[in-house]
């Protein structure tokens, strides 16, 4: 990207493109619907603040979101969103486009559906249909976006965007959450997309120094599947110290293990066999609880009818018949009677 290109950012047809996306499925926030009472005025606001390099974010809203792991989640003002959105439409691209295939998280036309079909057809390859064992490095990078190095991260980007005012509006929002030169805030779109990039170049040492053909990356998580366990010992040995060495970062040493297949692989949101999946456990337990709230009338019928449908699309792709069907049969029994 030249150096002339800051200006793509605050076009309005960028602005109101990047405030569509913005409030997709979120329209009937109370933020949302307050913005867009002076909708106009407001994106104008956002386009001069750009133009004339004075735009700031706002604080972020942080609050601890526990379902089912506990995780520090921070909201950015939808103002802010908007310029989010406004950034990776331009910049997105540039970097997209030079992404392994793998890499499954935060793209267009990728996600956790991508990651499972993929999963299946590594299993089926390394295994040569089954008939040969397959052994699977599963691995998960402790404290990700706690640990991003922001110097390491814009070096990255400079590679490819060359225009020093894209540079600053990608600083501000990075320091907008940011502790000591680190940490990307959960809940940021840019934070999701950055994500992408900083693990770009661990994603071509594995495929393109290592020669590992069957790895599969779905934000910080990742597998690695093999017939031999000794090959896997040593891949890792070499990743851990590739992310300490090049990015700041180390495995979760509870989280990453060796496993066989036959014993079952949890990779986003399934527990994976050679023969079938089934959802995690976790999730299982996750929506029977959201039933006894719904039960107790902690969330209203309409709220839990959204979560179980999404539940559902999720489980649907796993060979979890009969759990799915006990928990519909008794929802439509407590549906009837309420």
């Amino acid at each position: 990207m030249n150096e002339n290109s800051y200006y793509k950012i605050y076009t309005w047809e960028n602005i109101v493109l990047a405030w569509r996306k913005a409030r997709k499925h979120k329209t009937k926030k109370p933020d949302i619907i307050q913005f867009e009472e002076n909708l106009v005025e407001n994106l104008r606001e956002i386009q001069f603040e750009l133009m004339t390099l004075t735009y700031k974010p706002k604080k972020l809203e942080t609050f601890i979101h526990r379902d089912p792991k506990t995780r520090k989640i921070s909201k950015a003002d939808f103002r802010d969103r908007i310029v989010h959105h406004a950034l990776c439409n331009i910049i997105s691209p540039i970097f997209e486009k030079s992404f392994i295939y793998d890499s499954c998280a935060n793209q267009k036309g990728k996600g956790n559906l991508f990651a499972i079909k993929r999963f299946d057809e590594f299993k089926r390859k390394v295994s040569k249909n089954n008939t040969l064992s397959c052994f699977v490095l599963k691995a998960d990078i402790k404290h990700y976006f706690e640990e991003v190095n922001h110097s390491i991260l814009l070096k990255i980007i400079e590679r490819k965007v060359s225009d020093v005012s894209i540079i600053k509006l990608i600083k501000r929002i990075l320091e907008n959450g940011g502790k000591d030169g680190r940490t990307m805030p959960l809940g940021n779109l840019t934070s999701q997309f950055f994500a992408n990039i900083y693990l770009d170049k661990f994603d071509k040492f594995l495929k393109h120094q290592l020669k590992i053909n069957f790895y599969i990356r779905y934000v910080d998580d990742f597998v690695i599947l093999h017939n031999s366990e000794e090959q896997l010992i040593k891949w890792k040995n070499e990743i851990i110290i590739f992310l300490k060495d090049n990015l700041t970062l180390e495995l979760h040493c509870q989280k990453t293990k060796i496993v066989s297949l036959s014993q079952g692989v949890d990779f986003v949101g399934f527990r994976n066999f050679y023969h079938f999946r089934l959802v995690r456990r976790r999730n299982i337990r996750k929506i029977k609880e959201k039933l006894l709230d719904f039960q107790r009338g902690i969330i209203k019928q309409e709220e839990f009818l959204e979560i179980f449908n999404g539940w559902n699309a999720h489980a649907k792709w796993a060979n979890s018949w009969n759990i799915k069907k006990n928990l519909a049969s008794y929802l439509n029994a407590n549906i009837e009677s309420s």
